[in-house]
């Protein structure tokens, strides 16, 4: 009797199974998903921020009063930036904007500092007295300006009230005199930014370093000395970002002066931005406007450029 004994293999392996692929394997839809979630804001940016930056500078060079139509356009070549240089009217709205925002920048950021020490502190209410400092921010432009016009009313405004009843003379005109104009629309930015400061500030001045305010109470600085040697040293790149934002918003502020003082009385509150305005859309020079607006431009981003790396290599690290 024979019984068959398996047999085995030595050295040989099974033979390995073949896949093939029938189709394209699935894509990650995460990316897709990631776009469409920026979609909306890429095509905000596209319709209201590059196509209007594409369209001025296009247009600069060009000479165009809409009536015209498209049709309408003529290509100067460099004659608006040319007219530009030569025009006084820019440059006298070159020095208001420069004694605008130069007076109201560092105003406010002395403001906003000032406020946000103040409120760094364990006071009762704190959270309430921060919201109250930053609404003026967030307030819409035509509240802020009916309300300031109404206090700052040469007759029946508040503060004349209050001015003339300590017996002071020869009240200010404020909004309605070519000599108040320029200082009732700094205070009234002034008022209406500090809250934006402050809001910064105290950021900032929540990520101090401690472990430097405690080993100079251990050497016996004083709230001064502090101040100078740690505190301002590490709020320097929150101040340039602050100069550089508060400085580019208030140099294009229109809309309060168009509220207020439509550029008067005068020509004594007409900044750059109110003379683009007048320009292209009550004379109709879109061209000549476009070039205005491009100088400025190119002027403040030389401006900030400078600023910014000025104070490269200073701020403190912990």
């Amino acid at each position: 009797m024979t019984t068959a004994s398996p047999t085995t293999t030595t050295g040989t392996s099974a033979p390995r199974a073949t896949t093939r692929r029938t189709g394209r394997a699935p894509s990650d839809p995460k990316p897709l998903v990631g776009w469409l979630f920026i979609a909306p804001n890429l095509i905000g940016v596209a319709l209201f921020t590059l196509v209007p930056l594409v369209s001025v500078v296009l247009l600069s060079f060009t000479e165009w009063n809409l009536v015209s139509g498209i049709d309408g356009i003529r290509f100067l070549g460099i004659d608006n930036f040319v007219s530009v240089l030569r025009d006084p009217v820019f440059w006298r709205s070159l020095l208001i904007t420069v004694v605008y925002a130069g007076a109201a920048v560092p105003l406010t950021l002395v403001a906003g500092l000032a406020l946000a020490m103040a409120l760094n502190r364990d006071l009762p209410g704190r959270a309430a007295l921060r919201a109250c400092f930053f609404i003026p921010y967030i307030v819409n432009v035509v509240a802020i300006g009916m309300t300031w016009m109404m206090l700052l009313d040469p007759g029946a405004g508040l503060l004349n009230q209050f001015l003339g009843f300590f017996g002071a003379e020869a009240l200010p005109g404020w909004f309605a005199s070519s000599r108040w104009a320029l200082p009732a629309l700094i205070l009234v930015t002034v008022w209406a930014q500090a809250g934006y400061a402050c809001l910064i500030y105290l950021s900032a001045l929540q990520d101090a370093p401690v472990q430097l305010y405690e080993a100079a109470r251990i050497d016996g600085a004083g709230r001064w000395r502090m101040f100078r040697s740690i505190t301002w040293p590490s709020l320097l790149p929150t101040t340039i970002f602050l100069l550089i934002t508060l400085f580019v918003g208030i140099s294009q502020s229109f809309g309060m002066i168009a509220l207020i003082t439509n550029g008067g009385p005068g020509a004594s509150t007409t900044t750059l931005s109110f003379y683009m305005y007048q320009t292209g859309f009550q004379f109709y020079r879109f061209g000549y406007a476009s070039a205005v607006g491009l100088v400025t431009f190119l002027g403040i981003f030389v401006l900030m450029l400078v600023m910014w790396r000025a104070q490269r290599g200073r701020a403190l690290h912990d």
